[in-house]
């Protein structure tokens, strides 16, 4: 096989060990691979370089500014290989995946997110499987996407949720179809793929803060927005709201902070706590002051796609009208518009 890819090891549970304070990410990652590929039909796989990050990271400790250290080697040999994976720890793999969507658009070539949630050290592990079936996706000409390939299902990066803290079906996309399914074959699914188009990489300078996330629960406080509004860093806020876009209109508090916030400048977004959803503002009338608001339909976007899409769009764009004007846009196929 002449065919070869990259592999951006960032870190989490695939290439863990045990220690005294439970897991924890080793280096020298990349010899362990080799060695586990040996006892594999190894000959039918792809070529393969790996690129350690340094420092590495349990994915719970991700911050915003990882992701440029992970699409920047992406983005410098992209003419170098026929497809890539990032190996991730699963916490945050759905955020990242999102992040690096928008941030390659136009790549045209597969990226494949994976990790697994035993390590490759332990004996009996999810990380070998997912490992060798990433690395023959990565080689498929129809993958022109950031994807998460987890136990079987390929899925869209940017419609992707962990939904599972344990299971080794970690993943999945509520809210939009499997790219494909592994089972005894390979399936893909070629007409859910996005179409291919031009290049517009872009690799911003992010801001931890610059998106918070407020869920919206009986009795909360318009104080909680306002607090987090004072912040100068913070540009965007999500209301996870519940249902298909509601929340209490009769919280004159909570009504009150909304209004001052979006006044001020500060972009908000609404999104169901659901993980299957829709966003239909105004359909009952206790969600239709946030059309007055000015807030925004996060429409069936996951809480991750929302999330890193305003990092992305905030980082982006100079001008408020701007992000407002693109958020309910598709970018990268994470919102059927």
């Amino acid at each position: 096989m002449n065919k070869k890819i990259l592999i951006v090891y960032t870190g989490g549970t695939i290439g863990m060990k045990s220690s005294e304070r439970g897991y924890v990410p080793i280096t020298g990652f990349e010899h362990l691979i080799r060695e586990r590929l040996d006892h594999s039909h190894h000959a039918l796989l792809p070529h393969f370089d790996l690129i350690e990050l340094s420092p590495l990271i349990d994915s719970a400790n991700l911050s915003t500014n990882h992701w440029a250290s992970m699409v920047e080697p992406i983005i410098k040999l992209q003419n170098n290989y026929d497809g890539f994976i990032v190996l991730h720890g699963t916490d945050t793999m759905a955020y990242s995946a999102s992040a690096l969507s928008f941030m390659l658009q136009g790549l045209n070539k597969p990226v494949i997110f994976t990790g697994s949630q035993i390590p490759l050290s332990e004996l009996r592990n999810d990380a070998l499987d997912n490992l060798i079936t990433s690395m023959l996706l990565a080689i498929e000409e129809v993958i022109n996407e950031v994807c998460v390939y987890f136990s079987g299902r390929l899925l869209r990066g940017n419609r992707s949720s962990k939904v599972k803290a344990t299971g080794l079906d970690a993943f999945d996309s509520p809210n939009f179809p499997w790219l494909g399914q592994i089972g005894l074959n390979i399936e893909l699914h070629a007409n859910l793929f996005l179409p291919e188009s031009n290049e517009t990489f872009k690799v911003p300078n992010f801001t931890d803060g610059a998106v918070s996330i407020v869920p919206i629960y009986p009795g909360i406080n318009g104080d909680i927005i306002t607090a987090i509004n004072s912040d100068k860093k913070c540009k965007a806020i999500i209301l996870r709201s519940y249902g298909v876009g509601n929340l209490p209109d009769q919280n004159s508090s909570l009504i009150q902070a909304l209004t001052k916030a979006s006044d001020s400048g500060t972009v908000l977004v609404n999104i169901s706590q659901c993980l299957q959803a829709d966003i239909r503002q105004g359909q009952y009338a206790c969600s239709a002051v946030l059309n007055d608001i000015g807030v925004i339909s996060g429409a069936e976007m996951t809480l991750e796609a929302a999330f890193s899409k305003l990092h992305f769009l905030t980082a982006t764009e100079a001008s408020n009208a701007t992000i407002k004007h693109k958020f309910p846009i598709a970018l990268s196929g994470e919102i059927n518009r």
